[in-house]
């Protein structure tokens, strides 16, 4: 994973914006671009698709906005910045949506480098 974030961040041109290491995983997000998707590469996850993840203002009512256009539920979990539900798309994308419910952690995670 860490060749991954040099390719990204030295050849790619990508924007790291933190790697962290703790709790047995390691979490690195970089941005290609200035706003989102940004990308998180992570060595706990299988597969081999980056997740796009994306902020949203209220997670309920956006997974209630998607449910009304045909989305099906998925899996929800808890990430340091708070609530989260990751899915994949028909062919296979992973995207990830997130409320920061907590955002003194993402203050704290910006420009960290643990590898």
């Amino acid at each position: 994973m860490a060749a991954d974030l040099d390719y990204f961040a030295r050849v790619l041109g990508a924007e790291v914006g933190f790697s962290i290491e703790g709790m047995g995983a390691r979490v690195a997000m970089v941005r290609l671009s200035a706003g989102p998707p940004h990308i998180l590469l992570t060595d706990h996850l299988e597969g081999d698709r980056p997740i796009f993840i994306y902020r949203v203002p209220d997670l309920d009512a956006a997974k209630a906005d998607l449910k009304a256009r045909g989305w099906k539920k998925a899996q929800n979990l808890e990430i340091p910045m708070g609530p989260c539900c990751s899915f994949k798309t028909p062919g296979g994308h992973r995207i990830a949506l997130y409320e920061l419910s907590r955002p003194q952690v993402a203050e704290h995670f910006l420009g960290r480098r643990d590898f």
